[in-house]
């Protein structure tokens, strides 16, 4: 069997600061979850997720049927450990290469 790291964010409703889309609008939060494999490459990939999550990279408000709410942003992220590529999971051999990049 193999193991995986699971990245969780407890993102918590809030309002928005200077330079997001609606300065002072609240916005609503969430909870995300992302997988990596736990071997050296995705320990590695999880440091510069890490990071990226500190400097306020990971995520972004987006306005959704009227409400502004945080979603994902640019950076991808595995949200299932099974399914494959097309489920935004694993097996996806390229993955772990691309986040790589992006970050």
């Amino acid at each position: 069997s193999s193991w995986c790291l699971m990245l969780v964010f407890n993102i918590f409703s809030f309002h928005s600061k200077v330079g997001d889309p609606h300065p002072g609008q609240p916005y609503k939060g969430g909870n995300f979850c992302a997988f990596l494999p736990d071997n050296r490459d995705g320990q590695k990939t999880a440091m510069l997720l890490k990071k990226a999550f500190e400097r306020g990279l990971t995520f972004q408000i987006k306005s959704c049927n009227g409400e502004e709410r945080v979603t994902w942003g640019l950076i991808p992220h595995k949200t299932s450990w099974d399914g494959g590529k097309a489920r935004n999971g694993y097996p996806d051999a390229q993955y772990l290469r691309e986040v790589c990049t992006v970050l």
